[in-house]
């Protein structure tokens, strides 16, 4: 089946619904893989795979350690441009309010200046993330840890409203502040994670169109995020979007102009081993209907990978010689495991499916290199 995406609407027995035919908790699931985050859920031996519902408690539990982390070091200062009407100059003079209330008359002048304060649009953000997780997770020791985080912030001056998304946007980090990033990152995953929660109807959605384009990437993200927290502790070399080259012996005038690019989704290379396998992600159905036969692989993607694998041969990389392809596409409840060899390459076509348990994707995208690195 092609997955599309739909509307997001509560179903019954399943906690925030479905997008198309992917339960929402598996896309929160693609969403922690696909971000830093996940390797502090690995550092902290935090169990996704056996309650994939308490994945907000999770966020919850990274974030207030952050949270934590900073106020102990002390919560970042930055300067920001206030307006007041004071009783001598300071910074610059604002002539036309300063005339427009006839200030000077009562001995005052309406000044704009820079002021350090600890209010600042990353502390806003992070407060408001704390405030919205305590009315989603599940634990009360979770909720009660977030609201306590939250008052302490108010308390030191975070007493701003929630930022814009545009506000966020250009918030810039320097070498000096690079310790709020996982901070942020954390805030900005929570507030990701609400958006499922609630009630239909007051959910603010994109069009399906980016919808699905937003799945797509999210899938290939997740997957890419996965494999680098897994395979690189035990030696293996996780590369996400990297751009590989035609082999051109000879060219026209005009033709880089007009020749595609070539970039993969993910190259796992494992140096001991000599292995290295081509995963090129695809989100849609894996077979379509032919000409002659009611289900045939995507012709262009089989093109493609064997695209990715013949040009790099004979350019002195000896992993590339014989690399395994990988199609790895998403399904709900359909499952295709199957292969081919072809002048020394093995091309693996193989479904994860989106409708099972946390654990048991786990376990499938385990499972696709096992299949994979089989001779």
């Amino acid at each position: 089946m092609i997955l599309a995406a739909g509307n997001l609407t509560p179903n019954s027995g399943e906690l925030g619904g479905r997008i198309g035919r992917i339960p929402v908790r598996n896309l929160w699931l693609l969403m922690l893989y696909a971000s830093n985050l996940f390797r502090d859920l690995e550092k902290a031996k935090l169990s996704v795979e056996d309650n994939p519902d308490d994945i907000p408690d999770l966020v919850a539990e990274i974030l207030c350690r952050h949270v934590e982390r900073r106020i102990q070091r002390n919560l970042s200062y930055s300067y920001q441009i206030r307006k007041a009407v004071l009783g001598r100059v300071r910074g610059r003079i604002d002539l036309l309010d300063t005339e427009r209330y006839r200030l000077l008359d009562r001995g005052k002048v309406a000044c704009r200046f820079d002021e350090m304060t600890i209010d600042t649009t990353r502390n806003r953000f992070v407060r408001a993330a704390l405030e919205e997780l305590s009315n989603i997770v599940h634990h009360k020791e979770s909720a009660r840890r977030c609201k306590s985080l939250a008052v302490s912030m108010r308390r030191k001056g975070v007493i701003g409203g929630r930022p814009s998304g545009s506000e966020v946007s250009t918030d810039r980090f320097g070498r000096h502040d690079a310790d709020d990033q996982e901070m942020v990152a954390a805030a900005h995953l929570a507030f990701n994670l609400a958006l499922p929660t609630e009630l239909a109807g007051t959910m603010h959605l994109s069009l399906p169109e980016r919808e699905i384009t937003w799945v797509r990437k999210l899938y290939e993200k997740g997957i890419a995020g996965f494999y680098d927290v897994i395979l690189s502790p035990r030696g293996w070399r996780v590369e996400a979007g990297k751009a590989i080259s035609w082999k051109i012996e000879s060219k026209s005038p005009g033709i880089d102009r007009i020749l595609p690019s070539m970039r993969t989704d993910i190259i796992l290379d494992h140096l001991d081993s000599g292995r290295r396998i081509v995963l090129d992600t695809k989100f849609n159905s894996v077979t379509t209907r032919g000409w002659y036969r009611d289900e045939t692989l995507r012709s262009g993607y089989v093109y493609q990978i064997y695209a990715y694998l013949r040009s790099q041969e004979g350019d002195g990389d000896p992993l590339a010689n014989n690399a395994t392809g990988l199609l790895l596409h998403p399904s709900v409840g359909d499952i295709v495991n199957e292969s081919f060899v072809v002048q020394n390459h093995k091309i693996q076509f193989f479904t994860v499916d989106l409708g099972a348990t946390a654990r048991e994707i786990r376990s499938q995208l385990l499972q696709v290199l096992d299949v994979s690195l089989a001779t």
